[in-house]
């Protein structure tokens, strides 16, 4: 196998195209015209934050892959300060060249110049390579990430309410009703 020239820089609004091909499994679903703005506009966003960056390999001049990089922390409520290391993806050509390390090493040195102890990442579950990838790299599970629609949650929320409020009896009579037995219960005391 030959040697390989693997180069890093910032993402610039030129790379939207092959942003879109390459993250395209991650974004939502809209036409191709929607997706390049939503990229043009992810690449602006984190021009002008200094706690994001999109880091674009190079390999041979060609775009092989991409990362976006944000400073932040673990979650709402975890206030672990951590590095966000989002949809690290090597178009299926330039696979093992060396190309994801070199996305991870961006994102190790994007969290030493703040002094940020950890990074976070996922990848989809059903990606074997990539799982694996992220655990030889000492990426651990911590938590899986759920998702599905509002509708179908409100689907399954109303088809699994007690038998109690399906049959007609709201959630205000039986407070009601609560409020009169406690009314009873101290007169009669």
């Amino acid at each position: 196998m030959g040697r390989f020239s693997v180069s890093l820089r910032c993402a610039q609004a030129g790379d939207a195209p092959v942003l879109v091909e390459l993250w395209a499994d991650v974004m939502r679903r809209a036409d191709h015209r929607q997706l390049l703005s939503d990229v043009l506009e992810v690449i602006e966003d984190a021009a002008a934050d200094e706690d994001q960056r999109i880091v674009v390999a190079e390999c041979d001049g060609e775009v092989a892959g991409a990362v976006h990089l944000r400073a932040t922390t673990l979650t709402a409520i975890n206030l672990e300060p951590t590095v966000q290391v989002i949809s690290p993806h090597v178009l299926p050509r330039h696979r093992r060249h060396g190309i994801g390390r070199a996305l991870i090493e961006a994102a190790v040195g994007f969290a030493e110049e703040r002094g940020i102890g950890h990074l976070a990442t996922a990848a989809s579950s059903g990606s074997r390579d990539a799982n694996r990838f992220m655990a030889r790299l000492a990426f651990g599970s911590q938590a899986v990430l759920r998702v599905a629609s509002t509708h179908a949650v409100r689907a399954q929320l109303t088809a699994r309410r007690p038998a109690l409020e399906r049959s007609g009896r709201q959630l205000t009579q039986v407070l009601a009703a609560r409020r009169s037995q406690r009314r009873q219960q101290s007169h009669s005391s």
